[in-house]
């Protein structure tokens, strides 16, 4: 009879603990979807889904160019081989640029094209005597149809 109670109790911890492990959402993902894909201008293919696109530019040159174009995905027809996903370019949205330690480097909106574009100094950048190798982290952040999203970038000196 001890015997049963102790089994039983095991059994009812070990259902309890399933069932709340299954309940924990996972604190490293965010649950929203960004609304636009920004592409990173200059990075090499494949970069718009990689996590952190870098764009390299000459150590020498007195400014560098900083341009994301943001699109829209039409997933409409996504079901239909012959269409597939279309990308839209998205129109006056306006986008805060900054590095990851916190300088603005200026507010710009998306021309008809969807295409941001800002020009920078490398001590603007924060690097002041550039060399090969020199890296800045750019955040791109905006907001589209009342969801705010962040694209993550580098600019690094050749």
């Amino acid at each position: 009879m001890k015997n049963i109670k102790i089994f039983s109790l095991g059994v009812m911890a070990v259902v309890a603990c399933a069932t709340l492990s299954c309940k924990v959402e996972d604190p490293f993902l965010d649950n929203n979807v960004s609304p636009v894909l920004v592409d990173i201008v200059g990075a090499p293919f494949g970069s718009p889904i990689s996590s952190e696109p870098t764009v390299t530019y000459n150590a020498t040159d007195a400014k560098v160019s900083l341009q994301a174009r943001l699109l829209e995905l039409d997933k409409t027809n996504i079901l239909d081989k012959t269409k597939g996903i279309d990308s839209i370019p998205v129109p006056n949205i306006q986008i805060k640029i900054t590095t990851r330690t916190g300088t603005a480097l200026g507010d710009v909106t998306s021309d008809a094209k969807g295409v941001v574009k800002i020009e920078k100094t490398w001590a603007e950048l924060g690097i002041t005597a550039p060399k090969a190798g020199s890296i800045t982290k750019i955040s791109w952040t905006g907001s589209y149809k009342g969801i705010a999203f962040t694209r993550f970038s580098q600019v690094q000196a050749k």
